[in-house]
């Protein structure tokens, strides 16, 4: 087996672990469930990740990745904090509901089945995240001179709750299509956390 083959078998396990995690839960998937999907033996899975937790934690790592290259790196090229704040609210709800990276989905629903010196690793990310918007907001709420009736902190949690639940009720074929949507979640946004 090559290198780059090996590589598409792991890819090929954790897009189909996604998909099993994200349709009937990490707990109700077993590692039987996956190799089974995949027409592979048992020893053909484990011959690539040891456990379903390093199957869990190899696609909560990628959904950070996905996140860094799809959110945060895009936005810190706008010299506006205004506009980058807009535009991450944007690319965040882009990627909660993009069909094809079932990992965040996984991600922001699993986190509980990790080991602590795995969650430890993905929690450090999240946290990476979460300090890189609370600064976004400071510096708009100093752009904006606003009173501070929110704290920047605060404002996160707020919005990535906001953000990070829309998976769980969005029906692409419904009425609130992502741009409405990204509209929407960024008048109410600043509505409420700019005062």
């Amino acid at each position: 087996m090559t290198r780059e083959t090996a590589t598409d078998s792991r890819q090929d396990i954790l897009h189909t672990a996604a998909r099993l995690f994200q349709q009937r839960g990490y707990d109700a998937t077993s590692m039987n469930d996956i190799a089974a999907t995949l027409k592979l033996s048992k020893g053909g899975l484990y011959h690539h990740f040891q456990s379903k937790d390093e199957i869990l934690f190899n696609l909560m790592d990628h959904a950070m990745d996905i996140t860094q290259q799809r959110v945060i790196d895009p936005v810190r090229g706008i010299a506006d904090p205004e506009q980058r704040l807009r535009m991450l609210i944007r690319l965040h709800i882009d990627v909660v509901l993009s069909v094809r990276d079932r990992e965040i989905t996984v991600m922001l629903h699993e986190n509980h089945p990790l080991p602590p010196p795995l969650r430890k690793r993905i929690n450090s990310r999240k946290k990476d995240y979460v300090h890189f918007m609370e600064n976004l907001i400071a510096e708009v709420q100093r752009a904006r001179q606003s009173k501070g009736i929110v704290s920047p902190r605060a404002a996160v949690f707020a919005l990535l709750g906001m953000i990070n639940w829309i998976y769980q009720w969005h029906k692409p074929e419904g009425t609130l299509q992502a741009e409405q949507l990204a509209a929407q979640y960024t008048a109410t946004f600043f509505g409420g956390a700019f005062q």
